[in-house]
């Protein structure tokens, strides 16, 4: 292989690049989007949904917990998350985020979409 053609290849990326050492605030990071999908990297450490705030999103959203834990409150009761788990909250879905890991950055990855990416 020439020099020219390694130069044309695509650069991976690692979702554990870049993470703050302090977090003051969940770091949401935008990896792909279109108009009816975004994939994110959110990363969170102690954090949870301020008191009395619900999640009530227009579109679907697939998390998988990639890192750390994660406790997740809906209005039926609470979802316990660990590393490898994935999830589908369905759109308009109330739900927040109870808690995510004291000790190490819960790391996920969430796809947002709607019924037209869910239907191509």
């Amino acid at each position: 292989m020439s020099p020219d053609d390694r130069r044309n290849l695509p650069r991976p990326s690692n979702l554990f690049d870049n993470l703050p050492a302090r977090l003051p605030d969940e770091l949401f990071t935008t990896l792909i989007q279109s108009p009816h999908v975004r994939i994110e990297r959110i990363v969170s450490q102690a954090h949870a949904s301020p008191e009395g705030f619900w999640y009530d999103q227009p579109q679907h959203e697939w998390v998988l917990l990639i890192r750390g834990a994660a406790t997740l409150r809906f209005e039926e009761g609470l979802v316990e998350l660990r590393s490898g788990d994935s999830l589908l909250i369905k759109a308009h879905r109330k739900h927040r985020v109870e808690s995510t890991s004291q000790d190490q950055p819960t790391i996920w990855l969430a796809v947002h979409y709607d019924e037209a990416a869910a239907n191509d």
